[in-house]
This record gives structure tokens, sequence and C-alpha cells, in this order.
């Protein structure tokens, strides 16, 4: 039988390809390419109010980026899918900006592979986060062509993590991987408005980035499961859909 740590290889690769094959088939759908040169024009008044609201649901994939003091044998990271759900609230600053406050609630679940163990419960950590983002973000639209208008959007916003186990005082030693709960992250991303006949419709695609260290160490300096750990940051990338 195979460790722990090599199960969690295979298992990492065979669900990352799953994943990307997802994320092709639904972005290459023909559906989300067909634009007719002169269509009725949806919505013509959509963006000219000063302050727009929507809601938005997704899906995301945690993953976590390590520094290591030594060059010694990389943890493993396998990511799973997870959901978003969250409000937007946007005002208009040109015709071609607006800034946009986007509270949301993201589920996410996270398995540690530790190498040099044979015992599943000391290889294996699953990190299951519930986070509570309050992103503020600058929208950059081009111009409107027909019922459609690409958009780049970036920014910045603190995140509380509600499944830290930062005021724990058990450890890896016991089973417990520690994580702060206060996190502080940039977002970028890219989109398409569409207006349709009653609502606009946006399909969106961001990654987020902590720009803080996650990890509360192990009580044991030399522990065998965070000793080599430098810095432990988390990477999102989101699928999100938008109706306003």
């Amino acid at each position: 039988m195979l460790p722990p740590y090599t199960l969690l290889q295979n298992r990492r690769m065979n669900r990352g390809f799953l994943i990307w094959a997802g994320l092709f088939f639904l972005f290459a759908n023909p559906t989300f390419s067909q634009f007719n040169e002169k269509p009725i024009i949806n919505l013509q008044n959509e963006d000219k109010a000063f302050l727009n609201w929507g809601y938005y649901l997704g899906f995301n994939i945690f993953d976590f980026k390590l520094d290591y003091k030594n060059d010694l044998e990389p943890i493993l990271i396998e990511t799973t899918v997870g959901f978003n759900v969250g409000l937007i609230g946007e005002m208009r600053i040109n015709n071609h900006l607006d800034l946009r406050f986007e509270p949301g609630l993201f589920y996410s679940q996270r398995t540690i592979g530790f190498p040099g163990f044979t015992e599943d419960n000391d290889a294996i950590r699953n990190v299951k986060s519930t986070y509570i983002s309050f992103p503020f973000l600058i929208k950059a639209s081009a111009k409107r062509i027909g019922n459609w208008k690409p958009f780049i959007v970036g920014g910045v916003g603190p995140s509380l993590n509600l499944g830290s186990s930062e005021d724990s005082l058990d450890d890896n030693a016991s089973g417990t991987f520690r994580m702060k709960k206060n996190v502080l992250n940039y977002e970028l991303g890219f989109g398409i408005d569409f207006y349709t006949e009653y609502f606009k419709f946006t399909p969106s695609i961001r990654g987020v980035f902590a720009l803080t260290d996650e990890l509360v160490p192990d009580n044991d300096p030399n522990s065998p499961w965070t000793g080599n750990i430098e810095a432990l940051v988390t990477r999102g990338f989101f699928i999100n859909f938008t109706f306003e």
C-alpha cells in the first residue's frame, strides 16, 4: 500500500486535471461566444445610475503558497472546489470606472500532506476554511459593444477566517493545524457584462492572493509539520456569476 504522502500526490494530479477540464468546457461553450452584429439594445440606461446593487454566486479553488526555510521535500496541497456567495454595491465614477464593494462568504477545504510520515493521522491535515471577505475594488470597463462589455477589476480588502484555530492551545502534535483569523488580500480579475432583457449578467474570473502570513507555528520550533515553513499564504481562483 502506498504511503499517505504518495496517495495525496496521485489524487492531487487527477483532481487538478478534472477541474481544469471542467473550466475549459464551461468557457469554451458556444453560448458564451455568440454575439449578434446588430442586436436589440437591452437596458440602455443600466450603467448611468450613480449607485447600483446586485449579488453573485460562484465557485472557488483555494490553494496555499509555502515559503520554506530549508530545501527539503515539499509539502503537498490538495484542493477541492468550494462555493462563493455575496453582495455587490457599486458607485459610478465615470463611463469607464466604478468603485465596488463586494462582501462575500467563501467556503473551501484544502488537504495538506506532510512528508516523512507513514500514518494518515500524522501525514494528513484537512483544513476547512470559511472566509468572510470585504474587498474594495476598481472596475475598469471598455466601451459597450451591443449587449456586452468587457472589463478588468482589482483591489484589496481584509478577510476573516471563521474556521481559524489561532487561539487553540493544541497544535499539530494533537492533530490541529492552526491558521490566523485575520488576512489581508489583493484581488485581480476580468469578465464580461452581458445585458439581457431584464438584468445584467456577468461571468468573471478572479484571482485572490493573501498579503499576510496565515500560519500559526507549532509550539515546538523544530516541529516536523511547521518547523520548515517560513510563511504560508492563501491563493484563490474564483469563477463568479453576477446578477445586477
